[in-house]
């Protein structure tokens, strides 16, 4: 749900051993370059009005969560998100388990954000404050009301990558879900004897779980 966007737990589950649900979350990729804040803010101005607007649509849910998932694809670096949350897993994890990885970390990511984006209705989205942050990003705050609910802040961090801004994390009540996403998924591997398959057989449980209620 999009409240959990910004709750201080974060839209992170805890991740266990495999089998436990995993929620995705966006990363901030090493190969992201900096982005002039007003080029970051007109881009998150953008992709925040896109989503609004397919959240607000008035299309059944199932055709609402696609539209968010299509706007999500375009607006995140999910290459460089997943690469930067295995980290030296990535490394160590053979070219089957990569490519493994990268599709359902893809997956999980669109299946879960697309899921709750796309059950709101009645949701407006503010532009808030722009500043460069570092060498590698833009912070871009934003205001996101609800029906009967207080608004909530939401900062987006942009960078370039491949000559495009994209979404590289996000700052939920001052939590980065990158680092959070990070440490959630070397625990999981960790406590599984560092086997990045541990991971990759939860994620393949959490689609089918994602898939089937989706599904219903």
């Amino acid at each position: 749900m999009l409240e959990t966007m910004i709750a201080r737990r974060s839209i992170l589950a805890s991740l266990g051993a495999a089998g436990t649900a995993l929620v995705a979350a966006r990363a901030f990729p090493a190969s992201a370059q900096a982005v002039d804040t007003a080029r970051a803010a007109a881009f998150i101005q953008a992709t925040g009005q896109e989503l609004v607007a397919a959240i607000n649509g008035r299309a059944p849910v199932a055709q609402r969560r696609e539209q968010v998932a299509a706007v999500l694809r375009r607006a995140v670096d999910v290459d460089g998100v997943g690469r930067f949350i295995l980290g030296r897993y990535y490394r160590q994890a053979t070219p089957a388990e990569q490519q493994q990885y990268m599709r359902l970390f893809e997956e999980t990511l669109i299946r879960n954000l697309s899921a709750r984006f796309g059950e709101y209705q009645g949701v407006r989205f503010s532009l808030g404050r722009a500043q460069q942050r570092t060498e590698d990003d833009t912070l871009v705050n934003t205001v996101i009301e609800r029906p009967n609910s207080a608004p909530f802040s939401l900062d987006w961090r942009v960078g370039e990558v491949g000559g495009q801004p994209r979404v590289v994390d996000v700052i939920a009540e001052g939590t980065s879900l990158r680092l959070t996403t990070r440490s959630e998924y070397s625990a999981v591997i960790s406590r599984n004897g560092g086997r990045v398959s541990a991971l990759l057989e939860a994620m393949q449980n959490q689609v089918a779980q994602l898939a089937a209620r989706e599904g219903r």
